[in-house]
């Protein structure tokens, strides 16, 4: 019942910094916690961030914090990922997703807690 549309990836050279959306329809954007995850050739969806329903708790890996920050405008249905000092290892397709279940950084780093996702975005990070 959520509909999830990425949008802002791109090429950039490393140590350059990008900005995604992920705007969200269909359902009161407040219901859902939202996470990012990302996904290059050969390898597993991995998890990015993700946040609380009302942007209270965020949680990053190691890889990606004080890089990274997560941020939605409920106001507005929208997601965000500021994306700084980006490394050539970034480069991959960026998905948005929502669900419900989480209420922890275990089960919100857990791709298959969520329900729903959306397309996609490249990022292509040039060294």
């Amino acid at each position: 019942q959520v509909q999830l549309v990425e949008s802002g990836g791109g090429l950039v050279q490393a140590g350059g910094s990008l900005r995604l959306s992920c705007a969200a329809s269909g359902r009161i954007f407040s219901t859902y916690s939202m996470g990012w995850f990302r996904q290059a050739p050969g390898k597993e969806r991995e998890f990015v961030t993700a946040i609380s329903r009302i942007g209270g708790t965020t949680y990053y890996p190691d890889s990606v914090k004080g890089r990274f920050t997560i941020s939605r405008d409920n106001a507005k249905n929208t997601l965000y990922l500021q994306m700084n000092n980006l490394k050539p290892e970034d480069t991959a397709v960026y998905y948005c997703a929502a669900q419900t279940a989480g209420t922890g950084w275990r089960t919100l780093a857990d791709r298959t807690s969520y329900d729903y996702w959306g397309q996609g975005t490249q990022v292509t990070v040039s060294a």
